[in-house]
């Protein structure tokens, strides 16, 4: 008993300041919730500075961002904004009583109305805007549905009903894409497929949609199933926020049984034993945090955390990596937090959402 305290409370001082323990689970520091709240209502609300990369057909289109999009017009960008949106929800739903909840719900009102979906819809079913957000912008669309749709909740209810407009577009629109997708886009960045396709496949379990699930663990299948000796040691580059290395093998613990996993893994990364340990696959340093590009690479943390927990996960327990995985993930979920509510725009932005992924991901039980 006394070595399980003493390993007990060695553990909770490695734990992250923002989090603590909870039933199994690492659980955010209400603080820590209420301000990464706090960063998120603002983003939402600030239209100015904005980066949007829209195809014009004529000069009568041209119009600021809360024009085209009445819901998602914050947090410099459209995708930054949607799961912006995302956080919010889950923060109400996994911590309903913080002292901010009444602000997120009325500010959440505000922006998923029937009327501002409905706009946004219309938007990018317009014919030269079907690859705006393609598909990462649309992922994270799929994934505040599927956060909605599982919540016992009035208002979320409503949410939940306002969304399924822009919900059935963007489906249309990977159902109408995915066959045509030659070859996977392998990047750290926003075009990455497997991110993508990881996020709409759980939509699709979610909600039932089973055309959708079964395109998606087809065309996984399709780009990589037979991949081999991925050179995780060119992994990151200058301003990578995903890896596109453990976005792959966090999809692809969701397509196959686990034996076919397994057996995946181990030809998809052969030295991977090593790798984890020699430095190879290591927590990566932010040099600036007030540079837009620079400060990915604090998203690489959490992006790497998630991915490594999940694929640890999907291990039989007994194998010989799956410890080192767990390991590597904490550390580069420590790693990343520290960048979140830096003061700075260029993260604050959009870290926290990442943060909260995250978390919620990475369970402190081996």
């Amino acid at each position: 008993m006394r070595q399980i305290l003493v390993l007990a409370v060695i553990f909770a001082f490695a734990l992250p300041p923002q989090v603590v323990l909870g039933q199994g689970d690492y659980r955010l520091q209400p603080k820590i919730a209420n301000e990464w709240a706090q960063l998120v209502l603002k983003g939402i609300n600030t239209e100015f500075p904005t980066k949007l990369s829209l195809v014009y057909s004529d000069e009568n289109q041209i119009a600021r961002p809360r024009h085209h999009f009445p819901a998602f017009y914050g947090c410099f960008d459209w995708h930054s904004s949607v799961h912006g949106h995302w956080v919010l929800v889950r923060l109400l739903k996994s911590y309903p009583d913080l002292e901010i909840a009444p602000r997120i719900r009325k500010e959440l009102g505000v922006h998923l109305t029937a009327d501002n979906l409905r706009k946004e819809a219309d938007f990018f079913a317009r014919e030269e805007q079907k690859t705006f957000e393609r598909m990462y912008g649309w992922a994270w669309l799929l994934r505040l549905a599927t956060e909605l749709d599982a919540w016992n909740d009035p208002q979320g209810k409503q949410w939940r009903e306002n969304i399924r407009p822009l919900e059935s577009v963007l489906t249309d629109r990977i159902k109408d894409y995915l066959p045509r997708l030659t070859y996977p886009i392998r990047i750290g960045q926003h075009t990455d497929t497997s991110f993508a396709l990881g996020q709409i496949l759980d939509y699709a379990e979610a909600v039932g949609d089973g055309d959708l699930e079964t395109l998606v663990r087809q065309r996984a299948i399709d780009f990589y199933a037979d991949d081999r000796s991925f050179p995780v040691e060119y992994e990151p580059s200058g301003h990578d926020f995903f890896s596109s290395c453990w976005n792959e093998a966090d999809l692809m613990r969701r397509v196959m049984p686990q034996p076919d996993f397994v057996r995946w893994f181990a030809t998809f990364l052969p030295t991977i034993s090593e790798q984890i340990s020699d430095g190879t696959i290591e927590p990566v340093v932010v040099s600036d945090v007030t540079d837009p590009k620079i400060v990915h690479l604090a998203g690489l943390n959490l992006n790497r955390a998630w991915c490594l927990k999940a694929v640890a996960t999907a291990l039989p327990k007994e194998h010989a990596i799956r410890s080192k995985l767990d390991r590597s993930a904490k550390l580069h979920l420590a790693e990343g937090l520290r960048y979140i509510n830096s003061g700075h725009y260029e993260g604050d932005h959009w870290l926290a959402t990442f943060g909260l992924y995250a978390i919620e991901r990475i369970s402190v039980v081996p």
